[in-house]
């Protein structure tokens, strides 16, 4: 059951990650379509027993993500 928890909060990072990159490319309605999913899903990987971070989304930017080897690279800028 913890191995569970510790996956469903793992995934809802992932998640976040994603919702992230979304906010960051969009604009208008769809950006804040995905700053609240974004929102939705930090608050439930912190229910599924995840960390809570300031920054959602970005977590795996952070020193821990560094340090575990599980960094990812950023995403490209759109392009105009």
């Amino acid at each position: 059951a913890a191995a569970a928890l510790r996956l469903a909060g793992a995934l809802e990072e992932r998640v976040a990650a994603v919702y992230a990159d979304l906010v960051r490319a969009a604009s208008g309605q769809r950006r804040a379509d995905a700053a609240a999913a974004l929102r939705e899903t930090a608050v439930r990987a912190v229910r599924w027993g995840g960390d809570g971070v300031a920054f959602p989304g970005l977590a795996e930017r952070s020193n821990s993500a560094k340090e575990s080897g599980k960094e990812r690279p950023a995403s490209p800028s759109p392009q105009d």
